[in-house]
């Protein structure tokens, strides 16, 4: 897929991130994901429509990009203007992206990689590490990249190798812009089922031909995996995606100007071109809490909860309640109560399940939340 000097490089990197402490890029910079609220999920449709609610405070331009492949020190809005918003759903383990993107110059006519691309890379547990199949390998020597290399067990073949580590844990996107007469992207994984429903959905709108100026919006979703393996999903984990939470992110956009030459600009929001294959290298993007204009009231009663010891009918509660509360009460449904915040609480005699209720309780008013019949014993 890259030349050859550019894995060279990568290995380089990757092999040196593998043996050193991981850390996110850009350490003085934690970038936002939107929460939509549940009922104003994104359509895919191609419109910027449903992202008017995001604030503009969440939009990543291009001017927030290096070029570290076509030689430019300062993005030229006349030549390429992008701007990126990225989102999430709680209770969805995907992320929505809006990609809004002014060329003067598309370049789409080939059924090959050669095509305008905006590839994102995503670590959804931030766990870090090589995601390419060359970054596992030892076909490179020390002298040769200028870093030591793991040296990998000979009884590994190169296939083994491939579909067992590349793109698994954190995956590459090759998302064409536009795509024409093919996928709208290539999944640079061995698990190239990652891209198809309901794992992925894509819509690209625009109005221009091969070689013609013009406006592009695309908007997508996809699934981050912490295992992704090229059996299919049924062994694959998705990146479990909660308030608060850290993940790995970034992205290229790689932009062809010239049809006779391969000459390109490669605008990176990583300081390391070589994260399309190193998940050390990756951002850090936090997925934010439900902004306050997004709540019915000022206290909201919610909570959640585990059996413990489904023998013994034990079962912890957690609060998840939203404002400031200062009492809580619990009626489990069986006759006993709690005013702790989380409680854990054995029902003595056996039903299959129970009505509980959490009433909280705040200067800002009162509040009450019932399961019914969700928590419940065989």
């Amino acid at each position: 897929m890259r030349p050859l000097p550019l894995l060279l490089s990568a290995c380089a990197l990757l092999a040196a991130g593998s043996t050193s402490a991981f850390a996110l890029e850009k350490p003085d910079t934690t970038y936002r994901v939107f929460q939509f609220p549940a009922d104003q999920i994104p359509r895919i449709d191609g419109k910027a429509d449903d992202w008017a609610i995001v604030p503009d405070s969440y939009a990543i331009g291009i001017d927030q990009m290096v070029d570290d492949e076509g030689g430019h020190t300062q993005p030229d809005p006349k030549d390429l203007d992008v701007k990126v918003r990225v989102g999430w759903v709680k209770g969805l383990n995907r992320l929505y992206f809006l990609y809004e993107a002014y060329d003067n110059y598309w370049d789409f006519s080939r059924p090959d990689l050669h095509n305008d691309i905006f590839e994102i890379v995503v670590d959804g547990d931030a766990s870090g590490g090589p995601l390419i199949d060359q970054g596992h390998r030892d076909v490179w020597t020390a002298d040769a990249v200028g870093a030591a290399m793991a040296t990998r067990d000979p009884r590994l073949t190169t296939p083994q190798l491939h579909w067992a580590t590349h793109g698994v844990h954190a995956q590459n996107y090759h998302i064409f812009t536009p795509a024409k007469d093919k996928d709208w992207c290539m999944a640079w994984s061995s698990a190239t089922w990652i891209k198809e429903l309901p794992w992925a959905n894509a819509k690209c709108t625009y109005d221009f031909k091969p070689g013609e100026p013009g406006k592009l919006t695309l908007e997508f979703w996809i699934t981050p995996f912490d295992y992704a393996g090229p059996e299919g999903p049924q062994r694959a984990v998705e990146s479990v995606l909660s308030d608060n939470k850290l993940i790995g992110l970034s992205w290229a956009v790689i932009d062809y100007d010239n049809p006779a030459t391969e000459k390109r600009s490669f605008w990176n929001l990583s300081r390391h071109h070589t994260m399309f294959g190193n998940a050390n290298q990756l951002c850090a993007f936090q997925l934010m809490p439900l902004e306050d204009r997004f709540h019915s009231s000022r206290i909201e009663a919610q909570w959640a909860f585990k059996v413990l010891d489904a023998d013994q009918r034990a079962v912890a509660f957690r609060d998840q309640s939203y404002g400031k509360v200062t009492s809580w009460k619990w009626d489990f449904g069986d006759g006993e109560t709690s005013t702790e915040q989380n409680p854990v609480h054995t029902y003595k005699q056996y039903r299959s399940s129970y009505v509980v209720i959490l009433d909280v309780e705040g200067p800002d008013g009162k509040s009450r939340r019932s399961k019914v019949w969700d928590v419940q014993f065989k």
